[in-house]
């Protein structure tokens, strides 16, 4: 029997329904999930990241910590995004980009590609690029990116982008071209409210984006990213449903590489959106550690959204790539002007900054892929 697609399958699990079972979890859930051996289930990852879990908090870091010594070594992988674009047809309220932002829009041409990229190699090694537009598919489509890894493969080991969802056979044609990974967040899985951020713009398409995975995987994308944005909904519900996701992505793909990220929202361009769940620092190392318990094997990201004293806290602790030197406006490596961010960055130390910081944990910096310091 052919599988249902994952956009099916979510409205089985009814959003209030999950929500009352993380908040009706108790300690015995918890420790039952701490003690297992074996893969641990959506529901224990409930009981995780659950207000029940929270006395838990150093036992499952030591845990987090193991089992990620376990997998990565005592490795952190760096990364650096290149914002292409931020030109945007969406309307998401909390970014940005937003197409009603009155900001200069860009798209970088080939020199100004290039002159990034020899700024970005001057701040250190990069080898992993991330390119990064608004999602704009008609200026800043398939074409225009294919060009750009072209421009770019030259000068780095692995490439993925985060951009508009795309169709099979763009995917393909993609990966053909040299991307490595594809990272698609879908902000938030409450689909009856998800509108309310994303009122127009393709983006505003619930079960287009959710099936954007589906599209990566028949199209043999090596490694996929998903995540939420938190401050939109409770994160506690919504990053159940990611993980709901990240299952059935491994069931169906399971030659796949899988990455996670959710970041917090951070001041941008535009009218202030205030978000509607707030997390704090210790409810997000709990996250972390839920989430590296319940997938010992899944990479899992922290962006420059995210300030200093926290990162150099979860180096050791279960995160495997940090972003360091990020700037999130179309040519900003290489001074162009400084008014088109997405986001304002909350890490802000040089590259080489970040390479003392994670020496200092006793961890090695790896540029370009794992497989090369375990060896």
């Amino acid at each position: 029997m052919k599988a249902r697609p994952f956009t099916e399958q979510i409205d089985e699990y009814p959003w209030e329904e999950i929500c009352s079972r993380i908040y009706g979890k108790t300690g015995r859930d918890v420790e039952l999930a701490l003690g297992k051996s074996a893969r641990l289930t959506v529901d224990d990852f409930m009981a995780l990241v659950s207000p029940a879990a929270e006395p838990y908090l150093e036992r499952m870091a030591m845990l987090s910590r193991t089992y990620t010594r376990q997998r990565f070594g005592k490795t952190i992988q760096f990364y650096l995004p290149l914002y292409l674009s931020n030109s945007c047809t969406n309307h998401c309220v909390y970014c940005g980009f937003n197409h009603n932002n009155d900001i200069r829009r860009i798209i970088l041409n080939r020199e100004q590609v290039l002159r990034e990229v020899e700024a970005i190699k001057q701040m250190g090694d990069f080898q992993h690029l991330l390119l990064v537009t608004g999602e704009d598919p008609r200026e800043a489509g398939v074409e225009y990116i294919e060009q750009a890894i072209e421009w770019v493969k030259p000068y780095f080991a692995s490439i993925s982008m985060e951009v508009q969802p795309m169709r099979e056979e763009e995917y393909a044609r993609l990966t053909a071209a040299g991307l490595n990974a594809v990272y698609c967040y879908q902000e938030t899985y409450r689909k009856a409210r998800y509108k309310l951020y994303h009122p127009k713009g393709m983006k505003s398409k619930f079960d287009w984006r959710l099936d954007a995975f589906d599209r990566m995987g028949k199209a043999g994308v090596h490694k996929m990213g998903l995540g939420v944005l938190i401050g939109l909904e409770d994160w506690r519900t919504d990053t159940a449903f990611m993980a709901l996701h990240l299952r059935y992505l491994q069931r169906m793909y399971w030659r796949t590489k899988y990455s996670l990220s959710f970041p917090r929202m951070r001041p941008h361009e535009g009218e202030a959106f205030r978000p509607n769940s707030v997390m704090n620092d210790r409810e997000l190392a709990q996250l972390i550690f839920a989430c590296r318990i319940f997938d010992h094997d899944v990479e899992i990201a922290l962006s420059t959204r995210e300030e200093a004293r926290f990162r150099d806290h979860m180096t050791t602790l279960g995160v495997t790539s940090l972003s360091a030197g990020s700037k999130t406006d179309p040519g900003g490596y290489a001074v162009y002007r400084k008014e088109l961010e997405q986001f304002a960055v909350n890490d802000g130390r040089t590259p080489d900054e970040m390479v003392q910081a994670v020496k200092r944990q006793g961890y090695e910096v790896v540029w370009k892929d794992w497989d090369l310091s375990l060896q």
